[in-house]
């Protein structure tokens, strides 16, 4: 796929329109990090698991998200940013929808420092679409599944990939935010600590890769880019792997000091809205707006990997696919003794 090419004046008319459509509703923040222990897929969790207890599950929930796309399209990766720090920290079990409760000393994962950023349209869809499924199948299905479910069908609505699920999670009866900064990684992180920790919940190279590519849509606070744009590394110089139009463009929006906290970026600056694989290519050509997505151009590690998804939207889709079942089934939740089925997401039973 050829991109176009980024003269400056069309360069800033681009973020100019990003920027003042973006500015005071802000999406998702932190850089892409699959991680949270990991456990062999258990035997019970299948794509029919509903198939007799709730055969329209996957039509109800998709009669929401289909809904939510159309009315704020924000919720699409919202909502997969969602899923991916539900399932970075303790498994995919939606504690991350558990509120905390007054007064307790310990808060919720949800109110943990780095999922302040999460935007409020994911958690509506689960809630939506929870609702749903209670009217017709009361008691039967997790919010856990349906957080994946979610997930997926906001993939394919952006242009992405449709593909089965496996279900037959349950929800998680733990939830802290304490579990949640050394879970999630930052929008700094190296190359180094990603595989570290992509291989410690059993995931390869190539799965840290193609799940980065979920960032070809989506937003980022000014905040989880502005050292790269004046003091990369604490050099007091921006980071020299960023396209200086881009620089420029950036710092136009995002001053070292003082600026509005609430504008964003496109992570993908040539299609946001689009789920393909120009992200790749605009990796290549320097446009990372995050230094640990940039950084996958550039180690020899991630580098050929990178290369070969930007060659091929197809390719793309199969990887990420394939990653996506994986980290779908990390440490997942089975039966009464470690979990439940909440009619409440954002409550236990």
């Amino acid at each position: 796929m050829s991109l176009p090419s980024f003269a400056t004046t069309s360069f800033s008319f681009l973020f100019t329109s990003f920027f003042v459509f973006f500015i005071l509703c802000g999406n998702s923040s932190s850089s892409l990090a699959i991680h949270a222990n990991t456990t062999r897929p258990p035997r019970q969790l299948s794509v029919s698991y509903y198939a007799k207890s709730c055969p329209q599950v996957e039509q109800l929930v998709g009669s929401v998200t289909s809904q939510q796309f159309k009315e704020s399209p924000v919720s699409g990766p919202a909502t997969i940013r969602l899923l991916f720090h539900d399932c970075f920290v303790g498994g995919c079990d939606a504690s991350i929808l558990i509120a905390s409760k007054p007064g307790s000393k310990e808060l919720a994962e949800k109110d943990a420092e780095d999922n302040r950023d999460l935007k409020v349209e994911a958690f509506e869809t689960v809630r939506k679409a929870k609702e749903q499924v209670e009217r017709k199948c009361p008691g039967v299905v997790s919010c856990a599944d349906i957080l994946v479910i979610a997930a997926r069908d906001y993939v394919h609505l952006a242009g992405g990939p449709y593909y089965q699920v496996k279900k037959g999670r349950w929800d998680g009866k733990i939830s802290t935010a304490s579990r949640v900064a050394s879970n999630i990684p930052h929008a700094n992180s190296t190359v180094d600590q990603l595989i570290k920790l992509f291989t410690s919940k059993g995931l390869t190279t190539q799965d840290l890769v193609a799940l980065s590519g979920a960032h070809t849509i989506g937003f980022a606070h000014c905040k989880n880019f502005v050292a790269r744009l004046y003091s990369y590394r604490g050099k007091a110089q921006p980071d020299p792997n960023m396209d200086p139009k881009l620089l420029h463009v950036l710092r136009m929006y995002c001053p070292n000091f003082g600026g509005n906290s609430d504008i964003v970026a496109p992570f993908d600056a040539t299609t946001p809205f689009l789920f393909d694989h120009a992200y790749y290519g605009n990796l290549q050509k320097k446009l990372g707006l995050l230094a640990s997505d940039q950084t996958l151009a550039l180690d020899p590690r991630t580098k050929p990997i990178v290369e070969d998804l930007a060659k091929d939207k197809q390719k793309f889709f199969k990887a990420f696919v394939g990653a996506m079942d994986k980290l779908s089934l990390v440490k997942v939740v089975r039966g009464k003794r470690h979990g439940e089925k909440r009619r409440d997401c954002s409550m236990h039973m």
